[in-house]
């Protein structure tokens, strides 16, 4: 059985359900694994700086609330809101925080390895978009999937 799929909406840059006939349309459950993975809130580290310059750390709801840094939900991307490009270190911190989130998918052998690239883009006339390729390969060495994505920071 395939789990609910995560379409990306480009649009309004986030992730969504779609709605079949009296249905939630499934599959493609890499795809959602990764959309999930990036764009879920994972709580920020003790040391991190809060965009908004609140104290709320955020975190996905479902894990246990506990300080510990392993097997977190999600990633920290949402720190990088506010940041303006071109920083040198919002492009490390995105690729930091791309690794940390996915990794879950190599300890839990559903992916090989992955090969992760982040550039700064602007698509149209949005500007300060981070763009991340992320290439998957299958740990039995059947061929690699490339996902790409496209976001603002500010």
């Amino acid at each position: 059985m395939s789990d609910i799929k995560i379409y990306w909406d480009a649009a309004n840059g986030r992730g969504d359900w779609r709605l079949l006939a009296n249905d939630i349309a499934t599959g493609d459950d890499l795809e959602t694994a990764l959309l999930f993975s990036l764009f879920s809130d994972r709580e920020a580290a003790s040391d991190d700086t809060i965009p908004d310059g609140s104290t709320d750390r955020r975190g996905w709801w479902g894990d246990d609330g506990s300080d510990s840094d392993t097997r977190l939900t999600g990633s920290r991307l949402w720190l990088l809101a506010r940041r303006k490009a071109p920083e040198d270190s919002t492009l490390q911190d995105a690729y930091d925080y791309i690794v940390e989130a996915i990794q879950w998918l190599i300890d839990d052998d559903v992916v090989g390895q992955f090969d992760v690239t982040v550039q700064w883009q602007q698509l149209g006339t949005r500007k300060n978009m981070i763009g991340a390729s992320i290439v998957a390969w299958p740990p039995d060495g059947s061929a690699a999937r490339t996902y790409n994505w496209a976001w603002g920071t500010s």
